[in-house]
């Protein structure tokens, strides 16, 4: 809080009148850009209707609120989970709900296309992706959010979609394989029976 008094030029009394603490600063900044970037999120995936088209509309909705704010995502990758006293349930409920869009866009991806692949595996690696920017995003060398959105969606959808082909391909050599080795053992056990049998006709 003095950090804070220093670099705004309010008094630590005037901090301590209107915020009443650090951990409720901590809880209003949080809450602010959570349900900030929520909301934008709604507004904005009204304007697509293809399933990777909405995923591209969050990864780029995402990455243009952090990159103004990557010094409060630096503050929200850090303390996550410092807030106590009830004031974490109700952040942990907009991020909650934050998740469960992207889930679902990951998951009406999956039916769209017909692919075979982990929602939630998918969805904590892609805000792995865009959460951690901030650690080595540099404008002049990674462009504005919408060239990095692109990108990065291209990476993480590419990933995907070829790894679920990947898996389908897999997964059929597999199932060949074992109808294979089945179909070899009843071969064998034929054999078996018929040579039991010709032993008993001599």
């Amino acid at each position: 809080m003095r950090d804070l008094s220093r670099a705004s030029g309010m008094s630590l009394a005037g901090l301590y009148h209107y915020f009443g603490s650090k951990e409720r600063l901590l809880y209003l900044i949080q809450k602010h850009t959570f349900t900030t970037i929520l909301e934008e999120l709604k507004t904005r995936l009204d304007e697509g209707t293809e399933p990777e088209q909405r995923i591209r509309i969050f990864i780029l909705n995402h990455l243009e609120y952090f990159l103004v704010n990557q010094q409060g995502m630096k503050v929200l990758s850090h303390e996550d989970e410092a807030l106590k006293n009830g004031l974490g349930s109700e952040i942990a409920a907009i991020k909650r709900e934050y998740y469960r869009i992207c889930l679902g866009l990951m998951d009406a991806l999956k039916r769209e296309r017909n692919l075979d692949f982990d929602a939630r595996t998918a969805v904590m690696s892609l805000f792995g992706m865009m959460n951690w920017i901030y650690t080595w995003y540099n404008p002049r060398v990674d462009g504005a959010a919408e060239g990095l959105a692109q990108r990065m969606g291209d990476i993480f959808l590419g990933g995907v979609i070829s790894g679920s082909k990947l898996h389908a391909t897999e997964r059929g050599a597999a199932k060949r394989f074992e109808g294979a080795r089945l179909q070899a053992r009843r071969n064998g056990n034929a054999k078996s029976k018929s040579k039991a049998g010709f032993g008993r006709q001599h």
